[in-house]
């Protein structure tokens, strides 16, 4: 099928999702490309794909067809020539422009007739040298004022702005804030400029001790990258493609190159990028790389070229490809038994490794397996190349810090890793498959309950470490117990905490002291906080009293009171409108969901792709039709997800950069985030307006969203509310136009 035109441009070529082509997304790969006007290669998307040179020529001159080549572009209107044609004379020096496109055009970068020398002035009148003021050639350089400065005028800060050009020729800018005049016109000159500060380079001197590529006023916006000479790269990058930043995180040697003698940052065979990226040229790879070299030189390439459009349909489809192909088993192999214990353990600091180098592993065929397996899991669970290639990385640290070669590691060393930048949950799950994981790690609840009751007697605190384990664990010999969520355990204990510190602070030593007159003494009177405090208290009493810890339970027959319920509130609309109309794929299809058909943040966390199909949500046994708005959302996200991770194995409908690698769900919290505001509220506010809606249905509720009877009821309550009602009756006598009866 033949994809549409683009919505914005019209293209036909180049399609990339929701309507746009590559060059109108905002997410699309394509980061640099040709000017539209005059074809140069170097323009980008915040420009709007024109170089610096025809945004100027748009601002002034109209729109028409050129005379000489027939486009409708942005002509001259003295001349009716575009600017490609004009700078076809401008080259040959010739006024006939007829004569000079003649043959074609010949096409440049992008920038490339921007000056290096900054702001030029006008020349001055015939017989004078050019310079900022006419009356330079007859009286020399102006006189200086002398001014004094004050102690306010010292203490004012510095305020950076675009050097001044040089008093004497007025092209190039003053050597430095000091001066006025430029190094060749300099009074017993010209004087040799010397090396940037900065970079060391011996030329293209602008100013204050920088050349053009450092100083940040400088007219160059655009030039070749100094590793691999690549055109097309900017300042905010130090001049870097994006090859060669990522080539420098990942070999941090810097040596010759033994191909090209060049000192660069190098791999672990000594080659540097350029010469590694020839062998995409070669039949036989890298086979011949070095004699095709030395014979023919390097083959250079634009900025950013090898991160196109086809570079991740091309990841995705050899992805599948590799994913189809009956893989060989690997062989199994196991963690060495013994261990070489250590007299002391010392931190290892991991930057100065990453500076001066790690040791190399010892075990070379478990380097060899480890590798293996990371494939073995990055090609089934579709991880990103970048991704697998970190992973072994960290392990081949890992593998060279063993004091046992063979044997299996801590988690907590791999958690370590995190400084260098370094996928830790990925090398997790590749050591847990491969059996060379020894989980070390406390878990997060252990820490809490520590931190908590750190300030409790230690006698209490030994009852409280029985009834958390068995909270936590459960028990299978009598009394037995079910074990609880470690939300439901930090809840518990929560609300118990504030009467446990005041009786440690009267004195307390022991929870078999504490009576039932003192559980009374610290229960608020009533309402949410007595009903919290109290189901805390008897939940550890209770459990302490099976276990034979106290004589009594003293909250035993204490009422609890009635639990004040939360009044379900709307949100605003401008929030929600924000949010459905956001450009964020994500965010505008978590909103729709939610306030469309009012999901729980558990439903959406949990909803998977096989969820929805014939434009409808199934969720387990209801079946939803899909609004329109909801459809075009999830329609335009989808799009999204499949070229962000075009190969993640994740079943789960939202992912995120760190789930797209595993196959759990994202965090709940996670969700609220990229939403901007509550996703329960959100839920509360599409069921108040179903409420109203329908005077108050509860049978509807309860068929729409799923929801209990007691849930519904507690939605209802807002139609009996005084606020509520007093609005709806001043609204409705507003509308009403007969007034009262």
């Amino acid at each position: 099928m033949t994809p549409p035109p683009c919505l914005r441009c019209g293209s036909t070529q180049n399609y990339y999702s929701a309507g746009l082509c590559a060059r109108c997304h905002r997410f699309s790969p394509l980061t640099i490309d040709s000017c539209d006007d005059c074809y140069a290669w170097g323009a980008t998307r915040t420009n709007k794909w024109l170089c610096q040179g025809c945004r100027s020529w748009r601002r002034r001159r109209p729109v028409a067809d050129c005379r000489t080549c027939g486009r409708h572009v942005a002509v001259d209107p003295v001349l009716d020539v575009c600017r490609l044609c004009w700078r076809q004379a401008e080259l040959l020096g010739t006024d006939d422009i007829a004569a000079a496109v003649e043959h074609g055009h010949q096409l440049f970068f992008a920038e490339l007739f921007r000056s290096r020398r900054g702001k030029a002035t006008r020349p001055g009148p015939q017989g004078r040298r050019p310079g900022p003021t006419p009356q330079f050639a007859a009286t020399g350089a102006p006189s200086r004022k002398v001014l004094q400065w004050t102690i306010f005028d010292a203490l004012r800060p510095n305020k950076v702005t675009t050097p001044r050009p040089c008093t004497r020729c007025g092209q190039r800018p003053v050597k430095s804030a000091q001066s006025d005049y430029c190094y060749p016109c300099q009074p017993g000159g010209p004087v040799t400029p010397p090396p940037c500060r900065k970079c060391g380079s011996t030329t293209d001197y602008y100013t204050a001790g920088q050349c053009i590529r450092c100083h940040r006023f400088s007219p160059l916006t655009v030039d070749s990258c100094p590793d691999c000479h690549a055109w097309g790269t900017r300042r905010t990058n130090n001049w870097l493609c994006e090859g060669c930043r990522s080539w420098r995180r990942y070999h941090s040697n810097v040596a010759a190159c033994h191909i090209c003698d060049r000192t660069r940052h190098v791999n672990d065979d000594g080659v540097c990028r350029l010469c590694r990226k020839q062998a995409l040229w070669l039949p036989n790879g890298a086979a011949e790389l070095a004699a095709h070299i030395r014979s023919w030189g390097h083959q250079l390439f634009f900025a950013d070229m090898f991160a196109g459009l086809g570079v991740r349909a091309a990841r995705a489809a050899a992805a599948e490809r590799n994913r189809l192909l009956a893989a060989q088993p690997i062989p199994p192999r196991r963690p060495v038994r013994h261990q070489q214990l250590v007299a002391f353990t010392l931190p290892r600091d991991l930057h100065t490794g990453r500076e001066r180098g790690f040791p190399q592993p010892r075990d070379r065929g478990l380097v060899t397996y480890l590798d293996a397996c990371v494939t073995d899991h990055a090609t089934r669970h579709g991880w990103e190349a970048k991704v697998a290639t970190r992973a072994r990385m960290g392990l081949h640290i890992l593998l060279g810090l063993q004091d046992t070669p063979g044997a299996a590691i801590n988690a907590s060393d791999v958690i370590a890793l995190s400084c260098l930048e370094v996928p830790v949950r990925p090398i997790l799950d590749v050591l847990a498959v491969a059996g060379f994981l020894r989980d070390d790690r406390v878990p997060t609840i252990d820490l809490w309950f520590a931190a908590k009751t750190a300030d409790l007697p230690a006698a209490m605190v030994i009852d409280l470490q029985l009834w958390f384990e068995v909270m936590r664990h459960g028990r299978t010999s009598p009394p037995r117990s079910k074990p609880r969520a470690p939300r439901t355990v930090q809840a518990q204990l929560r609300r118990a905490l504030p009467a446990l510190h005041t009786w440690a602070a009267a004195g307390h030593e022991h929870l078999r002291e504490i009576t039932r007159d003192e559980v009374l003494a610290v229960l608020p009177a009533s309402g949410t906080a007595r009903h919290t405090m109290l189901s805390g208290l008897r939940s550890i009493f209770r459990l302490l009293k099976a276990h034979k810890r106290v004589f009594l339970n003293p909250t035993a027959r204490i009422p609890v009171g009635r639990l004040t319920g939360r009044v379900p509130l709307p949100t605003p609309v401008k929030r929600i409108r924000e949010a459905l109309g956001s450009d964020d794929h994500t965010r505008a299809a978590i909103a729709a969901l939610v306030a469309f058909h009012a999901l729980s943040p558990g439903q959406l966390r949990n909803l998977q792709l096989t969820d929805i199909y014939d434009a409808r949500l199934h969720l387990g046994d209801r079946s939803i039709p899909l609004a329109r708005p909801v459809h075009e959302r999830l329609r335009a996200y989808l799009d999204y997800r499949a070229a962000r991770w075009p190969a993640t194995a994740n079943p789960h409908l939202f992912i995120h950069y760190r789930s797209a690698n595993h196959l759990g769900p994202v965090q709940i919290e996670w969700l609220a985030h990229r939403l901007g505001l509550s996703t329960q509220a959100l839920r509360e506010d599409r069921i108040l307006h179903e409420v109203h809606a329908t005077g108050g249905d509860i049978r509807r509720l309860c068929d729409l969203f799923g929801l209990s009877v007691g849930g519904a009821e507690r939605y209802t309550t807002v139609l009996d509310h005084p606020a509520i009602n007093s609005t709806n009756s001043q609204a409705a006598s507003r509308t009403d136009p007969t007034g009262p009866a």
